[in-house]
């Protein structure tokens, strides 16, 4: 997962033709740490998708522009557009964060 360290990257990300999916994180977080045990075997099964990597505490006006309260969160961005948002509490195990994406296929 590339990592978005300001804001000019997060905007030229976001603004593609392609879906991406943005997780956002911070590096005191466990429930981070959790889903990073986790989320390489669900990018690879995903891999339509750009992943990449924003942590919150870098970047907090990003976060609070795109309503991320609690993390990991992962939001899912096309045409500079937020599609989807798995907010942190529906995102603590494999099977929620593949739930919140076959979704997103319909």
């Amino acid at each position: 997962m590339q990592g978005i360290k300001n804001t000019d990257t997060f905007q030229q990300v976001i603004a593609g033709d392609e879906p991406v999916i943005v997780k956002f994180t911070a590096d005191w977080c466990p429930d981070c740490r959790r889903m990073d045990m986790f989320i390489d075997e669900i990018v690879e099964e995903y891999n339509q998708y750009t992943w990449y990597t924003l942590n919150k505490d870098e970047l907090p006006e990003i976060a609070e522009s795109q309503d991320v309260m609690g993390i990991p969160s992962l939001l899912i961005f096309q045409n500079g557009e937020k599609k989807a948002h798995l907010h942190s509490a529906n995102a603590k195990s494999p099977e929620q964060v593949k739930s919140f994406l076959q979704e997103q296929k319909r």
